[in-house]
């Protein structure tokens, strides 16, 4: 586990630390490099250091570990696991297993987001006024 993450879940139950270290691990192993760092009491991860434009953020609640794409809105979910919330953009997975925690998903998600991040940059205006 590394020291972001252990700040970031010293008081979070066993299972979802590791639930946390299984997400931070697949995202730092992969091929995409995005910054991470403790923003808006979320463990963030950013492109190129624009934490204004954050990729993905994972949340400790007391009963799942969420993590969130900023514009996940934008993405194509053909399974159906991301989960709308009030905001027009955001959607999040909610993992309160390890188990359930898929690199694939995952990866699959972040590759779009970065795909789909300067669009999302030059139209939010836009799209956050659209009915």
């Amino acid at each position: 586990m590394s020291d972001l993450c252990e700040e970031f879940t010293h008081s979070a139950s066993l299972e979802f630390k590791a639930i946390v270290d299984r997400i931070d691990a697949i995202i730092q192993a992969s091929d995409v490099n995005l910054d991470c760092a403790i923003k808006w009491g979320q463990l963030t991860y950013a492109n190129h250091g624009d934490f204004h434009h954050w990729i993905c953020a994972v949340k400790i609640t007391r009963h799942f570990v969420g993590l969130t794409f900023h514009f996940g809105g934008l993405l194509a979910d053909p399974a159906g696991v991301l989960i709308a919330g009030t905001s027009k953009f955001g959607r999040k997975i909610e993992y309160r297993h390890i188990d359930d925690v898929d690199a694939r998903i995952i990866l699959g998600f972040i590759h779009q987001a970065l795909e789909k991040l300067d669009y999302f940059m030059a139209n939010w205006r836009e799209i956050q006024q659209e009915g």
